[in-house]
């Protein structure tokens, strides 16, 4: 239904049990990926060990691994540390071999490529430390969402509040399956990145839900799933230039950024374009589903104050 005729006009809520099937199915796919492959944890979680080295002048990253492939170190994270001379190795838990012995095989393998390489440090991340970290970090996403709740029922009716949520749990299941299902590196890295999603999604969904509100109001003879749909066509340039600017710049980074925040950029960029398509599909259509209408918005203040004109 069309609105208002200077306005575009797409028909976002004619497709939305097109975008339920879909959305069911990637839930399933991602929470179905979960129980059989689990997530690839990085040494963050995992606990492991931390080398630091040192060469006697700059080194490439990239050099660095093939080295540490060649000797059946594949798996590890390689980041510069201070300067280009400094190299941080990390390495997962392997079985039968301790902390001091991981350390000496890696330095021997190094020191096949460039044999005055030297041993800076070696620590030990036990995995209780990891163990902590995923408890804590799965209790900050659990907080903030049910802050989130609070907030909207707050700011908006409660019927916005489950749509909100159920959009915000839709995409970080959605990209944790991604990763799951790719066996992408799990780390403090993407944690921080399924956090910020959170609040960037949550951003676009409360511009769409004001412009429902202020629409409901404004559009009195116009059905819920046309002022939805007129509200989201309102907004969607806004949602597209945020998202293609916010896109451009996590490319950048994920081509350009190496590998050290390659899975943070990767989590992000998934979570915008999976963000931009929740707060459309999944929060606006929660919210039709749970009955919202022109009722639930009226002034209740307006409506107490007609009431005391009458009676006098």
């Amino acid at each position: 239904m069309k609105i208002f005729k200077d306005n575009l006009v797409i028909d976002f809520m004619g497709k939305r049990h097109y975008a339920i099937v879909l959305s069911s199915l990637a839930l399933l796919v991602s929470i179905g990926s979960l129980l059989i492959n689990g997530l690839n944890f990085g040494i963050d979680f995992t606990g492991g060990t931390l080398i630091e080295v040192v060469y006697p002048q700059p080194v490439d990253l990239g050099d660095v691994r093939g080295a540490l492939a060649e000797g059946d170190f594949g798996q590890t994270q390689t980041q510069h540390f201070g300067t280009s001379r400094d190299v941080l190795v990390r390495i997962a838990p392997r079985e039968g071999r301790g902390s001091a012995q991981l350390s000496e095989d890696v330095l021997r393998v190094l020191r096949k490529h460039v044999p005055e390489v030297q041993m800076r440090r070696v620590e030990f991340v036990g995995p209780q430390v990891g163990k902590e970290l995923t408890e804590q970090g799965g209790l900050a996403m659990i907080y903030a969402l049910i802050g989130i709740l609070i907030y909207i029922i707050v700011r908006f009716q409660w019927r916005f509040a489950p749509g909100a949520v159920i959009a915000l749990i839709h995409d970080v299941l959605i990209i944790i399956g991604i990763f799951s299902l790719f066996q992408l590196d799990f780390d403090l890295t993407v944690l921080a990145a399924l956090l910020a999603i959170i609040g960037y999604s949550l951003n676009d969904t409360i511009v769409v839900f004001d412009r429902i509100r202020e629409n409901f109001r404004r559009i009195r003879k116009a059905t819920p799933i046309a002022v939805v749909n007129t509200s989201i066509n309102q907004t969607l340039s806004r949602t597209l230039m945020t998202s293609f600017t916010t896109l451009l710049v996590l490319a950048a980074l994920f081509v350009f950024g190496g590998e050290v925040i390659h899975s943070f950029s990767m989590a992000l960029l998934l979570g915008v374009v999976v963000g931009t398509y929740s707060s459309i599909y999944v929060a606006s259509t929660a919210a039709l589903a749970l009955g919202i209408s022109k009722a639930d918005l009226m002034s209740v203040k307006k409506e107490s104050g007609e009431r005391e004109g009458r009676g006098t």
